[in-house]
């Protein structure tokens, strides 16, 4: 190994691989690590440095992700060109070839089963085929979309979001889109601040990086972000916006109380705090007031269907504030003109023929099964699961850590997600997986990868890996 690398080190106070991540940092702006140069192997580092594996690869995540590194797979880490690279430098998620699964059980993401999608995505289309006509050669309108947006409150008549109509929704083309679109109204200034919870869902730091927006992470306990750290963060960092998961939240399935609920909003109102309410894995009866019922002059309710009917169809939308349904459509319009003439014309048809409304009762009740098989098989564990919610947080055995859990558990057939994949760059990451419920294979295979998990959990590793 080159004896420049030598030169680092992770001494100091605070944890190791931050002081490693500020010494490769302050190295490349001060030129002792040359644009181009291949940094070590995480090994040889920490064989030099005397520091675990685990703290260098850490270190070199959070640097890769400021763009001071740069992986290149097959090839290794080089310090990154000085010049700021334009635009998003991470992909959303990587693209994953199915033949490459070879049979193994996937508990990554949630995957709907086939309840008759199929069968009423194709007769929609061919009833739309016979409507056809030469409004399908111009660009799209939202003075079209009235219909399908009352469609879209009826959608949500049993969520309790309070009163709200068809001026307060904004349709988008998908979850991920409205949260990008809704930051899009929300933010101002040269570097806005969005806060998020400390393990939440990875989408909403996607889309506040893409608004060139901080991201701070809120602690969190059993019902979700902690009131006191929520206030402090607002006093720290002046935030504008609040992205939130209070039913389900993603990852960890914490659920917030209607005392906690209040108290979060009335913190908002002191700072003037919008905010995101993400409810795209919405309870099938809830018994709690939406965030939006309770502040309905500053929550952006954000829902689709890709949870419930397809996850192709990519048709999302948003329950703006009273008073803001205008400024959704015109960020909206400012972005593609109007929701796709194709996606409108079958959301449409989905929604008023009533096959929507089946697809989302089967999905629910095939879901709810397999989550029940989940628990059956491994609930003898630290497990945090919601009824109806397509996936489980399982909080790992003494003896395990989640890298190595998720390493072994790939080794024995089965792909589960790791606490780190929802975890701040600075953030706590547990020793915990989330594992989805999955309904794209059959039970006995899903059974199959659950008892192997069970079998997994109950040898932990005779030493500590990282």
């Amino acid at each position: 190994m080159d004896t420049i690398w030598s030169r680092l080190t992770a001494e100091g106070p605070g944890p190791k691989y931050l002081n490693l991540s500020r010494a490769l940092r302050d190295g490349v702006r001060d030129g002792l690590f040359p644009e181009g140069a291949q940094v070590p192997t995480v090994r040889e580092l920490a064989w030099e440095l005397k520091i675990t594996p685990g703290t260098v690869a850490r270190a070199y995540q959070i640097l890769t992700q400021e763009g001071i590194l740069a992986a290149t797979v097959g090839r290794g880490t080089f310090v990154a060109a000085r010049k700021a690279r334009l635009g998003p430098t991470q992909p959303l998620y990587a693209e994953i070839d199915p033949g490459s699964l070879q049979g193994r059980v996937d508990l990554r993401s949630p995957q709907l089963p086939e309840v008759g999608q199929t069968a009423a995505i194709s007769q929609a289309l061919a009833r739309l085929a016979q409507s056809v006509d030469m409004n399908w050669l111009a660009y799209p309108r939202q003075s079209n979309e009235g219909p399908l947006r009352q469609a879209v409150c009826d959608w949500l008549g049993f969520r309790g979001l309070g009163p709200h109509g068809p001026e307060d929704v904004m349709l988008t083309h998908g979850g991920q889109n409205a949260v990008n679109l809704v930051l899009a109204c929300c933010l101002r200034g040269e570097r806005p601040v969005v806060l998020t919870e400390d393990l939440s869902f990875p989408g909403f730091r996607y889309a506040a990086r893409l608004a060139r927006a901080e991201v701070v992470g809120v602690e969190m306990d059993a019902e979700g972000v902690m009131p006191d750290a929520l206030e402090a963060a607002c006093r720290r960092h002046g935030p504008q916006v609040l992205c939130l998961t209070p039913d389900t939240q993603n990852p960890t399935t914490a659920r917030m109380s209607e005392a906690r609920r209040a108290e979060i909003v009335a913190i908002a109102r002191r700072y003037d705090l919008q905010i995101i309410e993400d409810d795209c894995f919405a309870p099938a009866m809830p018994d709690l007031p939406a965030l939006r019922a309770m502040a309905p002059e500053r929550v952006w309710y954000v829902g689709s269907v890709s949870k419930t009917v397809s996850a192709a169809l990519r048709f999302g939308f948003v329950i703006c504030p009273h008073g803001m349904g205008e400024a959704g459509r015109l960020a909206a319009q400012y972005g593609f003109f109007a929701l796709s003439q194709p996606v409108h014309a079958l959301m449409l048809d989905l929604f008023q023929s009533g096959a929507a409304g089946e697809i989302r009762l089967k999905s629910q009740r095939e879901l709810s099964d397999r989550l029940q098989l989940l628990v059956n098989r491994l609930g003898a564990f630290d497990l945090a699961w919601q009824p109806g919610m397509p996936f489980a947080w399982l909080n790992l055995p003494q003896g395990w850590r989640a890298s190595t859990f998720t390493r072994m558990a790939e080794d024995a057939g089965v792909l589960v997600r790791p606490s780190d994949q929802f975890a701040m760059v600075h953030g706590r990451a547990p020793n915990a997986v989330r594992l989805a419920v999955v309904g794209d294979i059959s039970r006995e295979r899903l059974d199959a990868g659950l008892l192997a998990l069970a079998g997994l959990l109950l040898r932990p590793p005779s030493e500590m890996a990282v």
